[in-house]
């Protein structure tokens, strides 16, 4: 094992401490900056473990992914949901772009359809969740590229039961947050299962890719 590939392993051990420990922030008095940093840890050792594992363009992108997610962990605490879902969104398109140079052998006209109803759908309930009529358009949007990330992530030839699981997760997590809004508001469990299902998803998806990746430059 290299001193690079041992740094990984610490990276994503030490991702997993920091995703996992979040659940508990909620019952540690903190500073509002150590909670934020507490927040983005997780997901920022998860870019950090990818980059440690980068050998392509692949790698990077994956990296870039979950970067721009513990962007968007520190700056919705930071700025706001509206604004930090920003880092989100972007985040989605780089992952849209790497799925979209993985797609599966064998992709037909008809599996495109299908991922853009699945994103047509996500729009429509990401739409309709918020009690904040004004927002749901914006919603709408984001909920458009969330469910393209995930269909196509289906299509990709990284392991569905990892990477695209994990999108699915995401997108369940990110839904969770708008009906936080709307009829799950003041429903105890909904920020602890958002939590979960998005680090959760976060890891499953950049442990997916990065096993395929690797698998791929060692034959």
């Amino acid at each position: 094992m290299t001193s690079r590939d041992l740094a990984a392993r610490l990276a994503l051990c030490a991702a997993f401490v920091g995703g996992v420990s979040y659940l508990a922030a909620g019952a540690v008095q903190t500073t509002p900056w150590a909670h934020t940093a507490w927040k983005g840890s997780g997901v920022a050792l998860l870019a950090a473990y990818a980059a440690l594992r980068a050998r392509s363009v692949d790698g990077w992108l994956i990296a870039a992914v979950m970067a721009l997610g513990a962007a968007g962990d520190v700056l919705l605490e930071v700025i706001g949901l509206t604004k930090g879902a920003v880092a989100f969104l972007a985040g989605h398109l780089v992952a849209i772009g790497l799925y979209g140079r993985n797609l599966r052998a064998g992709t037909r006209r008809l599996a495109g359809l299908g991922a853009a109803g699945f994103a047509l759908a996500v729009a429509a309930v990401a739409f309709l969740l918020p009690d904040n009529r004004a927002a749901a358009p914006g919603m709408a949007a984001y909920g458009l590229a969330l469910g393209l990330m995930a269909a196509m992530a289906w299509l990709s030839r990284f392991p569905r039961e990892m990477t695209a699981a994990g999108a699915l997760m995401f997108v369940v997590s990110d839904l969770l947050i708008f009906a936080h809004g709307g009829p799950l508001a003041g429903q105890p469990w909904v920020s602890p299962a958002i939590w979960v299902l998005y680090f959760g998803g976060q890891a499953s998806i950049v442990r997916g890719v990065t096993r395929t990746l690797a698998r791929t430059s060692a034959a």
